[in-house]
């Protein structure tokens, strides 16, 4: 399997020449979309969820994502399908679970909306705008390093936590230069005393799993 990252937070996954793709946002390429069988999106919020670019998609694509994201497609023309926590579902070839219910608090003044997280192949965990841990063994997480609702020693207890083989920096698009050179400080850090491959990939920048 091949990860690509695309803008901010979403990636772009390849095996056998199926392409699934996760959260694709306002933030991230257009191509990112470009000859996608099926896609995930977490939660609504706009930086994983962009009606527009899903309404030119081709009307066959297969949406996968929580019942408020669903009222949100209610009128794009792509074949969306409801999921929530401890489901379980095959589509492109690839072999999904969904994990959680809950975006983390964010803003005070805002409400805390539906998330739902996806183990791609027993291989691959992204959880969304959360930390949630999905009690199952997670050889690669997708490890949000930057937001709103996110402390540093939050994101960190979660890579003890989950303690991946492997982790990939998502959710980093509100770094600015200075603050991306700290991010790949921090993230050395804990690839050093964890024995694991902890580390950002740069928008383009691919990683290939055995």
């Amino acid at each position: 399997m091949r990860l690509i990252k695309y803008g901010h937070a979403c990636w772009r996954l390849e095996k056998d020449g199926k392409v699934l793709v996760i959260d694709p946002g306002i933030f991230s390429e257009a191509e990112a979309l470009d000859g996608a069988d099926a896609v995930l999106i977490t939660h609504q919020h706009a930086d994983h969820l962009d009606p527009d670019r899903l309404r030119s998609a081709p009307a066959d694509l297969e949406v996968w994502t929580c019942e408020a994201v669903a009222g949100e497609l209610a009128e794009v023309p792509v074949k969306v399908q409801t999921v929530r926590h401890g489901d379980a579902f095959e589509v492109a070839g690839f072999g999904v679970r969904a994990f959680g219910e809950w975006h983390a608090a964010n803003h005070p003044d805002m409400s805390v909306v539906e998330n739902v997280g996806f183990l791609i192949d027993d291989e691959v965990f992204y959880p969304g705008d959360a930390l949630t841990v999905p009690g199952v063994e997670v050889p690669t997480l997708l490890v949000p390093t930057t937001a709103p609702w996110l402390r540093l020693p939050d994101m960190v207890e979660y890579l003890r936590t989950i303690r991946p083989a492997r982790a990939y920096s998502t959710h980093d698009a509100l770094y600015s230069e200075v603050g991306l050179g700290l991010l790949d400080t921090w993230l050395k850090l804990e690839a050093d005393k964890q024995g694991a491959d902890i580390r950002r990939v740069p928008a383009g920048g691919s990683v290939d799993l055995a």
